[in-house]
């Protein structure tokens, strides 16, 4: 589990409590070109909802809070300078509200690699592009049911998917366990990251 007393803030510093928090996130396939994930905690409470087409060429969604204003957009973007000329490597950009300015990118999630059967991420803070390892790392797959987030050698959070017969309807359900001081809203966003690039 997650080590030391620092507020890992990513997404802003609302979404970090000092004590884990147990989170289910519902996706629905709301027709053939949009899905939708709710975000809830314990008592049905509705804390985060991501929106966004599913089949354009390039892939947007935007999370907004209970009332509806924006949190952030995650947009996938294609290749170009930073990104491997290998077109299975997704990387997706994430962005303060509905903004597309490099001054407001808060991070960038791309698969480690295009040839593992787990999708996993290297995850990148800020704007400035690194070379080897990401500041975080998403492990795991959709398809194998469970899904860690590491800070190092640190677990910050973990995703667990309950797959069902509802699964095959379009309708699928995940448990979050968020560790304490770290950033609901990041981990959220990364696990709809996961899941967008499991179904392309």
């Amino acid at each position: 589990m997650a080590t030391g007393d620092e507020m890992i803030k990513v997404v802003g510093d609302r979404y970090c409590f000092p004590y884990t928090m147990e989170l289910v996130v519902k996706k629905k396939l709301q027709s053939f070109s949009n899905s939708h994930y709710d975000v809830f905690d314990t008592t049905g409470n509705i804390l985060l909802r991501v929106d966004g087409s599913v089949w354009n060429l390039q892939r947007r969604r935007v999370m907004t809070d209970p009332a509806g204003f924006p949190v952030i957009t995650l947009r996938e973007k294609g290749n170009g300078k930073l990104q491997q000329p290998i077109s299975w490597r997704h990387e997706w950009q994430i962005y303060e509200g509905e903004s597309s300015d490099p001054n407001h990118l808060l991070f960038r999630a791309k698969r480690s690699s295009g040839f593992r059967l787990k999708s996993n991420l290297d995850v990148y803070i800020g704007s400035q592009f690194k070379k080897g390892a990401g500041d975080f790392r998403v492990t795991g797959s959709i398809a194998s049911l469970s899904i860690k987030v590491r800070r190092g050698n640190s677990i910050i959070a973990e995703v667990s998917h309950n797959y069902t017969w509802k699964s095959y309807k379009g309708k699928e359900s995940f448990k979050v366990k968020v560790y304490p001081e770290v950033d609901y809203a990041f981990i959220v966003a990364l696990l709809v990251i996961m899941h967008e690039n499991e179904n392309v």
